[in-house]
């Protein structure tokens, strides 16, 4: 009888946190601030290395920061969430030109790089020739990689190798005037931490399970995606693909990760 009562009440517990007809939270609900990094001293930093890595959208893994190429009320893509941080002044852009975060870019800088404009020549209703302006915008459809600068790095106060991700840039598609890809286009920089807060206040799409909601704070946190090493801080500040090419890329990146993996399992004795 005792064990029935507590059943009883227990169900009108949680019942009171329920809304009829409604599971999970709230629209508009946002989510918990992000998740704070261990305390961290640079005289415990006993390495430290930098490497840069290539988020390639193409892989099915990776949709989720890609999807959907047109916001929804629940759910934007990475690309959609970083020009609504700009737009608001919640998140700073800076200039391609480097990884330093030296070269602030305004709002009006950073939406005017999104916007190509072209001139067409048309047949005029007089029978002569008309111009007309076509404005072309880079959108989340035309985003295929993105480029994170991390730093991987031994704290010895922990005893643990450990990463924090420094920055996040965009890459678009460059295509000729014949719509055929010639390249890739690097849009801006984002400060990592700055947009961390931006980040954690919005949902990312689950594959797996649409009741275990999760922010983008969260997928970069867990490391929730694919990616490549493509360079590792350097001397002659070289990429991988200046002096590899082919499968020896591929194994060079290999190499280079594995190496680090290496530093920590060395450390220890059995």
């Amino acid at each position: 009888m005792g064990r029935l009562r507590w059943i009883i009440a227990l169900s009108i517990l949680l019942g009171t946190n329920c809304v009829e007809g409604q599971i999970g939270v709230k629209d508009g609900e946002r989510f918990k601030p992000p998740v704070p990094y261990p305390p961290l001293r640079q005289a415990d930093v006993m390495y430290r290395k930098v490497i840069w890595r290539t988020i390639d959208l193409r892989e099915k893994f990776n949709h989720p920061l890609y999807y959907p190429l047109e916001p929804k009320a629940e759910y934007q893509s990475l690309f959609d969430v970083l020009l609504t941080g700009v737009g608001e002044g919640t998140i700073t852009a800076y200039d391609p030109i480097d990884d330093e975060f030296n070269y602030p870019l305004s709002k009006t800088a950073v939406f005017s790089l999104l916007a190509d404009t072209t001139i067409e020549i048309v047949d005029g209703l007089d029978g002569g020739y008309d111009t007309l302006e076509v404005i072309e915008e880079i959108s989340a459809g035309d985003i295929r990689r993105y480029v994170i600068k991390e730093e991987w790095f031994f704290d010895k106060q922990r005893s643990t190798m450990d990463v924090r991700i420094v920055g996040i840039a965009p890459q678009a598609v460059k295509m000729d005037e014949f719509g055929n890809v010639i390249g890739r286009q690097t849009l801006f920089w984002i400060y990592f931490a700055e947009a961390r807060p931006v980040f954690a206040s919005q949902q990312v799409f689950n594959n797996h399970n649409d009741g275990a909601r999760m922010s983008f704070d969260d997928l970069f946190w867990k490391r929730m995606f694919h990616s490549y090493i493509h360079k590792e801080s350097n001397v002659m500040d070289r990429s991988i693909h200046e002096y590899k090419s082919g499968i020896a890329f591929q194994l060079e990146a290999e190499r280079i990760k594995e190496k680090m993996r290496n530093f920590e399992s060395d450390l220890w004795e059995y």
